[in-house]
């Protein structure tokens, strides 16, 4: 069997059940992601815990959405960029940093820059990064606790990027108008 089952209220793991329950509650439906996820009980609890404890970090709304981005982007995944631009609009932030994000463009402050420039090193470094590289990000204004936060979220975007590839999940008609392939 090569093709993810993606589930809905009817046919999810009971351990899935109230997580789905709850996104048609919020959304209206179960995004593709969660009814795939739904397989696992267990990745799609924790995948909600992380997205939840990622936004409860000290980043606002713009540097959350630079983190997500910055990682969507690097890992070239066709359901989270779009997803995120969505939820960017809908917490309120420039279009023109998404967009820039978006295009692998600079980003409009010094602060946003030293985030996404640290964010991507620890990405494609698997973790590492090196003294002048914490050193630029603490010049800009953060602290060890931003460097912790930016894991965090490393994490949950590592669980549903991954999931996205191997799912295929095919982007939701809700994020489509925001549909994206890296330039190349």
């Amino acid at each position: 069997m090569s093709e993810f089952t993606f589930h809905t209220l009817e046919t999810t793991p009971e351990g899935s059940k109230a997580i789905l329950e709850g996104a048609v509650e919020q959304l209206g439906k179960i995004p593709g992601l969660y009814a795939v996820m739904a397989e696992s009980p267990e990745i799609l609890t924790a995948y909600t815990q992380l997205h939840q404890a990622f936004t409860n970090t000290s980043f606002n709304a713009e540097e959350l959405t630079v983190v997500w981005q910055t990682i969507n982007v690097e890992h070239e995944c066709h359901f989270c960029v779009p997803a995120h631009t969505a939820i960017a609009n809908m917490m309120g932030v420039d279009p023109a940093l998404t967009d820039a994000l978006r295009n692998s463009q600079p980003m409009p402050t010094p602060k946003l820059q030293a985030l996404q420039d640290l964010t991507l090193s620890i990405v494609r470094n698997r973790g590492f990064a090196s003294d002048a590289e914490l050193e630029a990000f603490y010049a800009a204004g953060y602290a060890q606790k931003q460097v912790l936060e930016i894991i965090l979220g490393l994490s949950q975007k590592v669980i549903s990027n991954y999931v996205n590839h191997v799912a295929k999940t095919p982007v939701d008609e809700m994020f489509q108008q925001f549909a994206w392939t890296k330039a190349k």
